[in-house]
């Protein structure tokens, strides 16, 4: 049995073992703790019934590493003392519905040495083949449809305030008449469940940078603008995006909480090339696109 005095042992330990590696964090850089990956009660046990919690352990196991190998690829982030967060996380029960209040992400940021905190849960997951006949060839193959959702939300470890909460989809199919290179009964060790996983660990990463690091124009040359992002996180050679220019912040009269900044569209923009750490776009549209601006992915 863990008593008060051990439990403020561990914390008190975990706290002087992070506190090293916030220090290292490099400048401009934001501090990040990521949660461990986990899935929702409700589909643990769903799935459980039908008996795929081994699908689940390995769909979830991968999404945790790659959702980490995508954070560092925006290279925006510094991620802080994950290990031990984990265990911190486990110990004040921070539950696998993804939902923190103020008080304990608040908690999580002094411990961890983060400015913000990644909850992320998977709230949805299916994996199944059906048996297709192709009469006029006289074969049968396997129509393969992965399904995974998401839901990662954001906070502000130094006030405990949640910035974000995102829902993720990524389905993939994979329909072949040839079923030798489709594993048996869905097995999870093939290109198309490692496809749809990291989709959806990229798309986590990117609207974490998006929330914490809005895209914005680095440079303009004539019908040209180069932005802070490059490969590996989300933008993609043909995306049309908004151009907005900031205003004023905005502040709720009766709360005083800050609702962000005004923005006002002055443009769009077609990405044209995905460099390692920038993109260039040619702009489409212009009332006023400048250096500074942010963009936004069009609907």
């Amino acid at each position: 049995m863990i008593t008060m005095k051990s439990k403020n042992f561990i914390l008190a330990a975990a706290c002087a073992a992070l506190l090293p590696v916030a220090a290292l964090a490099q400048e401009g850089k934001a501090t990040l703790g990521v949660s461990s990956v986990t899935p929702t009660p409700s589909l643990k046990a769903a799935l459980s019934k039908a008996g795929k919690d081994l699908s689940l352990g390995r769909v979830v196991e991968a999404f945790d590493s790659q959702l980490i190998s995508a954070i560092n690829a925006s290279r925006k982030f510094d991620i802080v003392g994950r290990s031990d967060l984990k265990d911190v996380m486990k110990e004040q029960e921070l539950g696998a519905s993804g939902n923190v209040d103020a008080k304990s992400a608040a908690q999580q940021g002094k411990l961890t040495g983060a400015k913000f905190l990644l909850v992320t849960t998977v709230d949805d997951f299916e994996d199944s083949t059906e048996k297709m006949e192709f009469k006029t060839l006289n074969k049968v193959g396997l129509k393969r449809k992965i399904r995974i959702g998401a839901v990662a939300k954001i906070y502000d470890s130094t006030t405990g305030k949640l910035l974000e909460s995102a829902n993720i989809r990524t389905d993939k199919k994979d329909d072949r008449s040839d079923s030798t290179s489709l594993s048996k009964d869905a097995e999870l060790t093939d290109d198309l469940l490692r496809e749809a996983v990291k989709e959806t660990a990229e798309s986590v990463a990117s609207r974490v940078a998006n929330v914490v690091f809005p895209v914005k124009v680095l440079v303009k040359r004539d019908k040209q603008i180069t932005i802070n992002r490059g490969e590996g996180s989300g933008v993609t050679v043909g995306q049309v995006w908004g151009v907005f220019a900031q205003g004023e912040e905005l502040i709720d009269p009766d709360t005083k909480e800050s609702l962000g900044k005004e923005e006002v569209q002055v443009g769009k923009a077609r990405i044209t090339a995905v460099n390692p750490k920038t993109s260039t776009a040619e702009i489409l549209e212009d009332t006023g696109v400048d250096k500074g601006a942010v963009l936004r992915l069009a609907k």
